[in-house]
Formats: C-alpha cells, sequence, structure tokens
C-alpha cells in the first residue's frame, strides 16, 4: 500500500534562455531559444514523486501574480492536489534565470525566491495535520530555512520519517539534522557539511559517519554518472548509475529525490527504493526541462524491466 507523502519546499519559474555563449558584464548577446517552465526544487521533486504514483501532498507559496498560472497549471495537468498552495500578496512569485551556452552546454543561474522564501508559522500551523498524518516528508533548502526547521520539529515529534535533501547548499544546524531518517546530499554537498571530499567509497563512508555522528539515521549521497552511495543499518556500497545519452541533466536531483520518496512511501527498503530512483534520474535526463522531463510510473517500469539485473 502507497502511505500518503508530503513534499515541502520551494517553486520558481524557470526562465531559460540558450545563447551561442555567456554574456560577460555590460554585454549583451541575441539568444537563440527561450523556454519557461515550471521550477524550484521542492516542486519538481513533488511532481516527479506524485508522476511516479506517490500520494503525494504539495506545500509551497506563490505570489498573487501571472507566474503563480504556471504552478497552478502544471498541478492541473498531471493531476496534483492545489489545497495545500500558501500565497503572497506582496512578494512575487519566485523565478530563476538560466542562461545556457548552447556550445559548451555550461550555465549561469541566478535564483530569486520570492514568496516560497516567506513561509510563516501560520501557514505551516494551517497544515500541521498533513503533516502529522504523512510517512514520510521530504525537505530541500531553498526555502526559508526557519520554516523547514517547524516542519522536521513537527514531524520528528509526531513519529513521520523526514527527508532532507541538502540542495542547495547552505550551512544548517546539527539540530536540524538530528533525528533525520534520511540524508541526500550530492558529492559536493556532502563535503561541505562533513568536511570530507567524496570521491570513493572509503571517503564516502568518512563522510557518513560524520551525519551518524550529527543523529541522522540513513544516508545516501548521490555521485552522478557513477550512481549512488546509501549506508544503512551497517551495509554501504555505491549502486551503480543506469548509463544512458543525457540531453538535458537539469532536475536529475529532483527526479531522483522525487522517485526515492515514492519508492520508500511503497514500502521498498532503502537499496531498492535507490535503484527505482536511478531510473527516474535515467528517464528525466532524456528530455528536455525539469518537470516536463519526470517520467511516469508506466516509463519507469519498462525501464526497470529492460535494465532487470
Amino acid at each position: 500500500m502507497t502511505k500518503k507523502v508530503t513534499v515541502f519546499g520551494s517553486f520558481v519559474v524557470d526562465l531559460m534562455g540558450r545563447t551561442p555563449h555567456l554574456p560577460v558584464p555590460g554585454e549583451t548577446v541575441k539568444g537563440s531559444f527561450f523556454k519557461q517552465g515550471a521550477g524550484g526544487k521542492g516542486f519538481n521533486q513533488g511532481i516527479a514523486a506524485h508522476k511516479s504514483g506517490g500520494n503525494v501532498v504539495m506545500i509551497t507559496k506563490l505570489g498573487r501574480d501571472s507566474m503563480a498560472e504556471v504552478a497552478l497549471n502544471a498541478m492541473e495537468e498531471v493531476g496534483l492536489s492545489k489545497d495545500y498552495l500558501f500565497y503572497n500578496d506582496e512578494v512575487a512569485t519566485g523565478i530563476a534565470l538560466i542562461l545556457v551556452d548552447e556550445n559548451t552546454s555550461q550555465n549561469e543561474i541566478v535564483i530569486v525566491p520570492g514568496a516560497c522564501s516567506t513561509i510563516t508559522e501560520e501557514d505551516i500551523a494551517s497544515v500541521e495535520a498533513q503533516i502529522k498524518d504523512s510517512a514520510y516528508v521530504l525537505l530541500q533548502l531553498e526555502v526559508n530555512q526557519d520554516a523547514n526547521e517547524r516542519v522536521a520539529k513537527i514531524a520528528k515529534e509526531n513519529g513521520v520519517r523526514v527527508i532532507i535533501n541538502t540542495a542547495p547548499y547552505q550551512p544548517i544546524t546539527d539540530d536540524f539534522l538530528k533525528g533525520a531518517y534520511l540524508v541526500t546530499p550530492n558529492e559536493v554537498e556532502a563535503e561541505e557539511l562533513t568536511g570530507v571530499p567524496v570521491n570513493d567509497l572509503e571517503s564516502a563512508n568518512k563522510a557518513a559517519q560524520v551525519f551518524f555522528d550529527k543523529g541522522v539515521q540513513n544516508v545516501l549521497i548521490t555521485l552522478g554518472s557513477r550512481g549512488v552511495y546509501v549506508n544503512s543499518n551497517g551495509r554501504a556500497e555505491i549502486i551503480p548509475a543506469f548509463h544512458v545519452k543525457a540531453i538535458d541533466t537539469t532536475g536529475a536531483g529532483d527526479a531522483f529525490n522525487g522517485g526515492l520518496l515514492t519508492a520508500l512511501s511503497e514500502g521498498k527498503e532503502l537499496w531498492e527504493a535507490a535503484r527505482f530512483a536511478n531510473a527516474l534520474a535515467a528517464l528525466s535526463v532524456q528530455k528536455l526541462g525539469t518537470t516536463p522531463s519526470m517520467p511516469t510510473r508506466a516509463e519507469i517500469d519498462a525501464f526497470l524491466a529492460e535494465h532487470a539485473e
């Protein structure tokens, strides 16, 4: 049986332009392509979890503006409930300005979190029942951190398993990490949080120990094309990634975390859940964009059947 899960996090509108080269200060460059779409780590992960079969409550905050319609339309399109959205009448919906060099694929990104960095104690109080009623709560670091800490506290005090995706990196307290069911940094974030450069199994084990010492129960570190490191119940190993031809890696980490949440909510143990999440990431990088690239459950099941061990 699939248990209810909550994704609490950011929404921003991605405004992406492709150019022959990235501009230097003061330069205007004529672009070749523009695309607008729903984004933000929290929202991407919520869509990924929902499309992969999760019973998802998505909680985020929007402005009262036309950009908010991008979120509402995306949720409508996939049938994700809009009942747990907050609004700020004064602050605009968040946006991300993304410039991509079409020759090198290098990018420059400016994120203006806007409304989703103004989540209040009153907002959280209004969804406390939903948080308590969840099997898992997935958090990232793209909203105001005091809101994350409040949600984590409610969840932990009520036996809800907290998953912290430590992206984008920012300093966080040991108290926030303590009692978390799982952390899911990438290797860069893992080094920032533990001081241990992660490049192989041995160094990943050392980084994991730092997290365990801070009171985290399980550790998962994504390693890009090398796969994912999992340390749970005294067992530690790297699960290989699926090798596919990538078109756009934007949002691959969010696809992974959303898929992981769905798999755990279905009762899969962490190792199997990580393989399921690897499949989501592999499928997502074969399409353009973030939320539009998140695969359906049918696509995931077909992919896993094709790549059966």
